[in-house]
């Protein structure tokens, strides 16, 4: 599979040598003629031979170097395609076949008798299970497409209840609270999202079910966005880490966007906040 076809090598210069070389040979016939033509022709005809060796070796340099820079971007594009598929494969092997396997585990205790806790807990998991599927079944389709910008719809301010809602089925009780932003960009709409996506992954899986205030608010030129928890339900609620990575790599992204990433303890509880600088006109404050 190839995102685009190989560039081509072709060069502009061998039609116009052949075109020089006809027109030269044709001058030639006049050699031996009488007259003034008979002296200038054949200075005019080693003037325009090295006026054309000159111009093609000129042109054959610049379309090579023209051409190794497609071939190198071709190159450097298929090299990303490829790693996408092997993504792709390893998500699909690995990850799809254990949610599935979770979900249809989940969805077979439906009829079996059992507390309102357990029945709801089990729902939730189900619930959970298939949103998740959904999800990595539209990424393994975007990572299998070469037209990774025209399938891949990014998330944005207007996705945050979505978000936030999704995360009540871990258990979290979150709480959203968007303040006027004015116009926002669309890089900086997709790390507020991520942000909020870790953060109350995080407090799922280190908090159990406990109450969530997610804020997104600007102030002057950044845009803020905080997620703070309560703490660790009551009961022995015992927490479940995950690879570790998460923070590392959304601290990254927000980084990348000349923003900064604190993640930090507030009594009980834990907050993440990412303040990401994003330009707007006077008038949209």
């Amino acid at each position: 599979m190839t995102a685009h076809p190989r560039p081509s090598g072709r060069s502009s210069v061998a039609p116009v040598v052949v075109v020089v070389a006809v027109v030269l040979g044709l001058a030639m016939c006049t050699v031996g003629g009488d007259g003034p033509a008979a002296v200038a022709v054949p200075w005019l005809m080693v003037a325009a031979a090295v006026a054309a060796a000159v111009w093609a070796v000129r042109r054959a340099r610049k379309d090579r170097s023209a051409y190794e820079a497609r071939l190198t971007a071709w190159a450097a594009s298929e090299a990303v395609l490829a790693e996408r598929l092997r993504i792709a494969r390893d998500l699909h092997d690995i990850v799809s076949h254990g949610l599935g396997l979770i979900t249809v585990r989940a969805a077979s205790t439906r009829h079996l008798p059992k507390p309102p806790e357990v029945a709801a807990a089990l729902t939730d998991i189900e619930d959970a299970g298939r949103h998740a599927t959904a999800e990595l079944r539209r990424m393994l389709t975007v990572l299998r497409s070469p037209d990774f910008d025209e399938r891949a719809p990014l998330d944005g301010i207007d996705d945050l209840p979505r978000i936030v809602a999704g995360a009540a089925v871990a258990g979290v009780r979150p709480r959203l609270t968007v303040d006027p932003l004015g116009e926002v960009s669309q890089g900086v709409q997709v790390a507020v999202c991520r942000t909020v996506r870790e953060a109350l992954s995080n407090a799922a899986r280190y908090a159990g079910p406990t109450d969530v205030r997610v804020r997104v608010h600007r102030d002057g030129r950044f845009v803020v966005v905080a997620v703070t928890d309560a703490g660790p339900a009551e009961g022995g609620w015992q927490a479940s880490p995950g690879a570790g990575h998460g923070l590392d790599g959304l601290r990254e992204r927000v980084g990348s966007l000349d923003g900064t990433l604190t993640a930090e303890r507030v009594d009980a509880g834990f907050r993440v906040t990412a303040r990401i600088p994003d330009e707007v006109p006077d008038e949209a404050l």
